[in-house]
């Protein structure tokens, strides 16, 4: 299997959530060996996709570099690990990537407008290769060596529409696209109107958020009776992306948010818990088919 990028460039404009004015986000092919990175138009600034720059997680994950972020990336990379792409540019005008819907299809449509390149080098996986956690409480988030690519992910919460949800799922791209790249973020109306009086979620809406009253949801309807859940599992595919390769091995948590999921990156790099591996389609078919 080789690396990939995109074929041709792609751009939309869209809303950030958290500041309420329009990004415009444009994906740009990279040459093999180039990593994942992001890069500030407005101030010039080049922010790699490494657990080292991360520089806040309390309402999403956030990259900083030289002054300048990126904010809420998890749903874009989320996107982006599915389609096993290793190289690519991400430009944006602003600091924050785009809400779009609040899931990550606009970004999976994105990247079928773009298609999908193979270039020369063999792509590289970074397998799991002992366990590690990290718990906070009742909350944890930990990473199990597997020859396969999973999720398994349980929430618990006292509301009447979401209570206890549990998903498991077995990785692949079309997996990703039927089962989990539509399922939108979520939050509760007393905690918008908290955020919006600290300047917060200004571009939040019912048109890219599941939005929860006491007592039930304010949207039309649910996408999946278990939305919930299966965003969670988007997040934290998006969040492990910080790994820097496409992973081999379980992904399990319970309750488990941005924060808890970049300490378990930084866990796996100082506890020395992986191996970087390419491999052919005869040693590994079943990861290779997984990525089409």
């Amino acid at each position: 299997m080789r690396q990939r990028t995109i074929k041709k460039p792609v751009e939309v404009v869209g809303m950030g959530l958290h500041k309420g004015v329009p990004v415009k986000l444009r994906l740009e092919p990279m040459s093999e060996n180039s990593g994942i990175v992001f890069y500030r138009a407005d101030k010039g600034v080049t922010i790699p996709l490494k657990p080292e720059y991360v520089v806040d997680t309390k309402m999403a994950t956030v990259l900083g570099n030289e002054g300048a972020v990126v904010s809420t990336i998890e749903h874009l990379m989320s996107a982006v690990y599915a389609f096993g792409i290793d190289n690519l540019r991400i430009v944006l005008d602003n600091d924050e990537v785009p809400i779009m819907d609040g899931s990550a299809i606009s970004f999976v449509m994105m990247l079928k407008e773009a298609g999908i390149k193979e270039l020369s080098a063999p792509k590289k996986f970074l397998r799991i290769t002992k366990e590690v956690k990290i718990e906070d409480n009742n909350k944890f988030a930990v990473l199990k060596p597997s020859s396969e690519i999973e999720f398994d992910f349980e929430i618990n919460f006292d509301h009447p529409v979401i209570g206890n949800q549990k998903y498991n799922f077995k990785f692949s791209t079309k997996n990703y696209i039927d089962e989990i790249a539509k399922a939108r973020t979520f939050g509760f109306l007393k905690e918008v109107q908290y955020l919006r009086s600290i300047g917060l979620a200004l571009g939040g809406s019912l048109e890219n958020a599941i939005v929860l009253d006491e007592k039930g949801i304010l949207n039309d309807s649910l996408r999946f009776p278990d939305e919930f859940v299966r965003h969670k599992i988007l997040d934290a595919i998006g969040d492990m992306s910080l790994l820097g390769y496409n992973f081999i091995g379980n992904y399990e948590a319970f309750a488990s948010g941005h924060h808890l999921n970049h300490l378990l990156t930084l866990k796996v790099f100082e506890e020395n818990a992986y191996e970087i591996v390419e491999f052919s389609k005869e040693e590994e078919l079943s990861i290779v088919k997984a990525f089409g």
